[in-house]
């Protein structure tokens, strides 16, 4: 896998709106504000926009192929040292058919956002490019109040360093509040829960390197058949990434997810999974029994499982490197970042 070039200050970084094009909607405009000025003042970068990330909702759901114009013309750009994505969504497929996976493979640099833009991540495992699964500019870099102290400490120590035996911890702290996005809420901080589980094993045992690949689950279905899609072999020793979005999916919606892998033979493929922590923790305990129940189902019952991890929907985030090697002791629970994603 290719390594992008690692941030300085000083660097230009592009924000891009892949999916929906909720930031360009004059009621939350000020997410912009609120993120250009954090990216500037603590990460010492130069934010821009790419043309078609701010012309709303309508504009770029009829036109997926002006949003990724904007991702090739970000990839082209050899002043733009990363690419930073608005928000999730629902469609960013429809933009498959508009990428140049050339352009991707011969401009490497950084490319982060998650939900939806698991989609995207594909895309870059496709181009053979490492990625980073972690904070969305609306989400996570605008939060109201401020910017949660795990997000900022991912973004300094995996992005802006050599980060080789990094190792990425549990937030101390999560939340289930969500503040209604409203110009008047910008001051308001999330009520923090003290985090209890911690990464949690639901089978298994070991320590395993390999290198990343996943992201939202509820994505899959999507992209299976497509041509992002990886190959049979493409999964082989890898570390599956699963998480599930903030629309909550029921019980028996991850059991079929799961058991579309199990058909595909990939659990019998891969060397250990690693779960994001629930949105809001709702089904904690019923998606963990789905996880057991399937593997179980598939023969996979010593294929070890770290669960409860604070990546994609978790509240807070971290950030995740696609297709560059972690190791995880499922023994003792902890994660490790095995070679720097970046060079």
């Amino acid at each position: 896998m290719i390594k992008p070039e690692k941030l300085h200050k000083g660097d230009k970084i592009a924000i891009v709106s892949l999916s929906t094009g909720l930031l360009g909607e004059d009621s939350l405009k000020h997410k912009l504000d609120i993120a250009k000025d954090r990216l500037e003042n603590i990460f010492g970068l130069k934010v821009i926009t790419m043309p078609n990330a701010l012309k709303g909702v309508s504009y770029l759901y009829e036109h997926p192929e002006a949003r990724a114009n904007d991702l090739m013309e970000a990839f082209k750009d050899e002043s733009i040292k990363a690419i930073f994505t608005a928000i999730g969504g629902n469609d960013s497929i429809r933009l498959l058919p508009f990428i140049d996976f050339d352009i991707i493979k011969n401009n490497p640099k950084i490319f982060i956002g998650y939900s939806d833009t698991t989609i995207s991540h594909f895309m870059m495992q496709k181009a053979n490019l490492i990625s980073f699964y972690g904070p969305s500019i609306m989400c996570e870099i605008a939060d109201y109040g401020k910017m949660p102290d795990y997000v900022k400490s991912a973004i300094e120590n995996i992005l802006f360093k050599d980060s080789t035996n990094y190792e990425i911890k549990p937030s101390e702290y999560w939340s289930k509040d969500f503040i209604p996005w409203d110009e008047k809420n910008i001051n308001k901080t999330k009520k923090m829960t003290k985090e209890t589980h911690g990464y949690e094993l639901l089978q298994g045992k070991g320590i395993v390197t390999g290198e990343v690949i996943g992201g939202c689950i509820d994505t899959f279905p999507m992209i299976c058949g497509t041509s992002i899609w990886p190959a049979e072999n493409i999964w082989n020793d890898k570390i599956l990434l699963l998480e599930t979005s903030d629309e909550k999916i029921s019980p028996d919606l991850l059991l079929y997810y799961l058991r579309n892998l199990g058909a595909q033979n990939i659990f019998s493929k891969i060397k250990g999974i690693i779960v994001g922590k629930p949105y809001m923790e709702t089904y904690y305990n019923e998606y963990k029994d789905i996880y057991i129940k399937v593997l179980k189902e598939f023969k996979q019952e010593n294929l070890p499982v770290l669960y409860n991890i604070n990546i994609g929907h978790a509240l807070f985030t971290g950030i995740m490197p696609l297709g560059s090697k972690i190791t995880v002791d499922y023994d003792n629970k902890k994660i490790f970042i095995t070679d720097s994603p970046t060079k």
